[in-house]
């Protein structure tokens, strides 16, 4: 039997039967602490729009402040985003169904960078920085991928990639748009 470059290439491939060990590297590492500061952080400001922790204000609190800012009925939309920060920054922070945790997060964040708009980029009263660079970690998370060190570790968008960027985009901005035309 002849031995090919092929033949040789198909034997060094690991079958559905044979397991890999997992080889960290610091790409691997790095994105997971991008992902647990990211996500984490994310979470808790969910935490203290929904359930009052972490020194937040809670559900009825944050609704009173949302119907400020003109986003009617104030309790819906304060759900609504704290359920985006909380669910989305969890996903990010354990990798799990990562385009739609960074869609989660692209949405309520181009909320929050409309709210802050008049006050400019830089603003000791709120500026648009914060929410934009969360957005940019997001996408930036999903095209790149949540790495091996994730729940998504099975799955082909554990890679990222231009569908998992433009997902992440896509359904926010799309969330987005459906947000701020009913506020």
């Amino acid at each position: 039997m002849r031995v090919t470059a092929e033949r040789l290439r198909a034997a060094s491939r690991p079958d559905a039967t044979t397991t890999q060990p997992l080889s960290t590297s610091a790409a691997d590492v790095g994105i997971l602490l991008l992902r647990l500061a990211v996500g984490l952080l994310l979470a808790g400001h969910g935490a203290q729009k929904l359930f009052g922790i972490f020194g937040g204000p809670g559900l009825s609190a944050t609704g009173k402040g949302f119907e400020d800012l003109g986003y009617s009925p104030g309790v819906f939309f304060a759900g609504l985003a704290g359920a985006s920060e909380f669910l989305g920054g969890l996903g990010l922070a354990v990798g799990l169904l990562t385009p739609l945790a960074a869609a989660a997060v692209v949405g309520v964040m181009i909320n929050a960078m409309a709210t802050t708009s008049p006050n400019g980029l830089w603003a000791a009263n709120g500026g648009m920085e914060f929410p934009l660079c969360l957005a940019v970690a997001a996408i930036t998370i999903a095209a790149v991928g949540p790495g091996r060190l994730s729940l998504d570790r099975p799955f082909r968008w554990r890679d990222g990639g231009w569908l998992s960027a433009a997902v992440a985009v896509g359904l926010g901005a799309i969330g987005a748009a459906i947000v701020l035309a009913l506020k």
